[in-house]
């Protein structure tokens, strides 16, 4: 049986008839057509890259970033809607300065990553609203230790060693998958997560890009921070070089 066209992904707050809500999954393609965003937990912190494509040569480099800093040991990227994933960075930041405000002490990753997941949830609820048309990678270190995980635009969360969204999400997933992560360090899985976006953006044949990287781990005191320049440029040479060899 087939749902579409009959007027059931008019509303989010609509089931068709087997039981899908086509709002949430049209987000879900919003997500499919961004650039590949990917994230790594590793042994002693995380990881987190993007694949930012370059829709226009005016840009200024190194602007319009799509990694944001939510609180100081937790950063968070977004793949989809770019207004969208603004939104939901702000909110992200409200949650984690509320709980401070509150508890005294740093919101840990997990109750960022369960009330940015309420808050996306609601609206899947209501016809006056549309679902937020990015997922979302919250990576941090806390008092647990390294955490990572990816908010849907369903709202449902997962917690993860390694994780990929964005166009060329199942391809960067298979490398991921390659990798023995809990005995990789922050500084090895910079170089690893340079390389997969290089292959991801090759494989698709897309326009220029940049690439972004930020780390959280031993080597930054437990702060969220870009990648330094030095380190950055050489793990993107060596992205390069290994992109030739495969070739």
């Amino acid at each position: 049986m087939t749902s579409i066209g009959t007027g059931y992904d008019l509303s989010a707050s609509t089931y068709s008839p087997d039981g899908r809500i086509f709002q949430v999954e049209y987000a879900n393609k919003a997500v499919e057509n961004s650039g590949t965003a990917i994230g790594l937990r590793v042994k002693d912190g995380i990881v987190l890259a993007v694949e930012k494509l370059v829709h226009s040569k005016l840009l200024v480099p190194g602007a319009n970033r799509r990694i944001s800093t939510v609180d100081r040991h937790v950063g968070l990227t977004t793949a989809g809607l770019l207004a969208d994933g603004r939104h939901i960075t702000g909110q992200a930041r409200k949650e984690a300065q509320v709980f401070r405000q509150w508890h005294r002490t740093p919101a840990t990753l997990k109750i960022i990553a369960d009330r940015l997941g309420a808050y996306i949830q609601m609206y899947t609820l209501y016809s006056s609203v549309r679902p937020f048309g990015v997922s979302t990678i919250v990576g941090g270190v806390d008092k647990t230790g390294p955490g990572l995980y990816v908010v849907e635009p369903s709202g449902v969360y997962y917690g993860y060693h390694g994780a990929a969204i964005g166009k060329g999400r199942q391809l960067a997933k298979n490398e991921l998958e390659k990798l023995n992560l809990t005995e990789l360090s922050t500084r090895e899985a910079v170089f690893e997560a340079a390389r997969i976006i290089y292959l991801v953006h090759d494989d698709a044949k897309e326009k220029e890009f940049e690439l972004e990287m930020s780390w959280i781990g031993d080597e930054t005191n437990g702060l969220h921070v870009p990648v330094p320049k030095d380190l950055h440029d050489e793990a993107e040479q060596r992205a390069k070089d290994a992109l030739e060899n495969f070739e």
